[in-house]
């Protein structure tokens, strides 16, 4: 009989044990479990963002030179009208020296204008009064000879030849006075002419001396050198870009996010700069219409641009918030969210079991559920994809 009945009942016994030992279990430090609660959900779009200045100069050189030596290197902290860069001027000196002797040669043409003038108006002026002693004197002849006639004792001919004479002075003053006004005319002409010309020179040596002063590249404003031309005797062209200076008391943000959001992307969306340790407001200010490979550019103004936190070169997480509902059943974001889950295991004692769930917006830390949860549900975020086979499962 012991043959007989103790292996009935170890089989029974295994049997009865059996589907608890077959039964799938979690423990509790395998799985992130988070309590559904009602509150605020924002939709986002996740974007990589890097601070930079908000304000950097770009020194540039002013003409064609050679780099003869490297002022200040990167990093350095520069005051306004700190040298930088200098260059070298052989070239813009010997260009300024031409253009001073050419502004002399036009002065002197100027002075050689104004004496020809004035000799001119001199003898104008010496004819034009001898002209005018010359017609009082035959005005006065015809005057006595009027006389004469009316009283019988000179010619109706002789008479003619006077007023004639009077006529020709007449004729002759007004060519001279008409003289004269030609010639200061053409003077005036030509000394403005000369004036203009003198004025273009004048700028032009303007220029040279301000290229001269630039030879030496100066910084235009406090801030740091955040690069410079790294070689001594290298040949810049005339616009090249020589240093930068940074100005690090203010930053904004430049971020890409993935073209497929470019529809949903525009100026004035908040969004939010997420660091390592603050999470610092702000709004989208610019967006660039071009895309290249696949990814869209776009810059944020940061509501503390001088933030102590804020350094160049930092990256981040930008956050644009798309829209926001102020109140909702919602549970932190896990890798149960994923790939348009609709459905999530609730913890119900010992158990979690699975039930059918709705996901609504989703934000950067939290997602909404609209519904088959209550608020105060406990649910797993972890990662069920192998358990979604399983109406239940057991927790230790």
């Amino acid at each position: 009989m012991l043959k007989i009945v103790v292996p009935t009942v170890l089989v029974a016994v295994v049997l009865a044990a059996l589907p608890g030992w077959i039964r799938p279990t979690l423990t509790r430090a395998r799985i992130r479990t988070a309590p559904v609660t009602a509150g605020p959900v924002e939709s986002v779009i996740t974007a990589a963002g890097t601070v930079v200045p908000d304000v950097e100069r770009v020194l540039s050189s002013p003409l064609d030179a050679r780099v003869l030596k490297i002022l200040q290197r990167p990093g350095a902290h520069l005051k306004q009208g700190d040298p930088v860069v200098e260059l070298d001027i052989s070239e813009s000196v010997l260009a300024l020296d031409k253009v001073i002797k050419d502004l002399k040669i036009k002065e002197n043409q100027q002075a050689q204008a104004r004496l020809t003038l004035e000799k001119s108006l001199v003898d104008l002026n010496g004819r034009l009064e001898v002209k005018g002693l010359e017609l009082q004197s035959a005005q006065a002849r015809l005057d006595a000879d009027r006389q004469l006639f009316t009283e019988g004792l000179y010619s109706r001919e002789s008479l003619r030849r006077s007023e004639l004479a009077v006529k020709q002075a007449q004729i002759e003053l007004t060519q001279l006075q008409q003289e004269r006004g030609n010639a200061e005319k053409a003077a005036g002409v030509q000394l403005e002419g000369l004036a203009l010309e003198r004025g273009s020179l004048d700028k032009e040596a303007a220029q040279a001396r301000r290229l001269l002063d630039l030879s030496t590249t100066k910084s235009d404003r406090d801030g740091v050198l955040t690069w410079v031309l790294s070689q001594e005797g290298a040949l810049v062209r005339r616009g090249d870009v020589i240093a930068r200076i940074a100005d690090l008391t203010s930053f904004r943000v430049t971020a890409t996010v993935s073209d497929v959001h470019a529809g949903r992307l525009r100026t004035g969306m908040p969004m939010i700069l997420r660091l390592n340790d603050a999470d610092l407001p702000g709004t989208v200010s610019e967006v660039f219409p071009t895309v290249e490979n696949g990814v869209l550019q776009f810059t944020a103004a940061l509501a503390q641009p001088s933030h102590p936190g804020l350094r160049p070169s930092l990256r981040g997480d930008v956050l644009i918030i798309t829209d926001r509902k102020a109140r909702t059943l919602r549970v932190k974001r896990g890798p149960f969210a994923d790939n348009d889950a609709r459905q999530a295991f609730v913890v119900r004692g010992d158990r979690a079991v699975r039930v059918p769930i709705r996901i609504g917006m989703a934000g950067a830390d939290d997602v909404e559920l609209t519904s088959g949860v209550s608020e105060g549900d406990e649910i797993i975020i972890s990662d069920m994809r192998d358990y979604m086979h399983l109406a239940e499962v057991r927790i230790k």
